[in-house]
């Protein structure tokens, strides 16, 4: 098995590639980025609707909940 490339070895082979094929392969990755995030946010949607019929959850008004993220965030801060 080869050895792994370096972050810094793998943008000098892409700096190798013409410019369009660059274009390419940043479209290429964002995409990817894209449908990873979206596959999270999936698996996390899933877990919160077992959890819920599960009974680990309890449904609150979306007042209570907007109310929860502002305390939430506020801690953060």
């Amino acid at each position: 098995m080869s050895a792994l490339m370096t972050l810094d070895q793998a943008l000098e082979t892409v700096l190798q590639l013409p410019c369009e094929q660059q274009e390419m392969l940043v479209q290429i990755l964002q995409l990817r980025q894209i449908e990873i995030r979206r596959a999270e946010i999936a698996a996390e949607a899933q877990y919160a609707v077992n959890s819920f019929y599960a009974g680990q959850l309890q449904a609150s008004s979306a007042e209570a909940a907007i109310a929860q993220l502002h305390q939430f965030i506020a801690q953060d801060e």
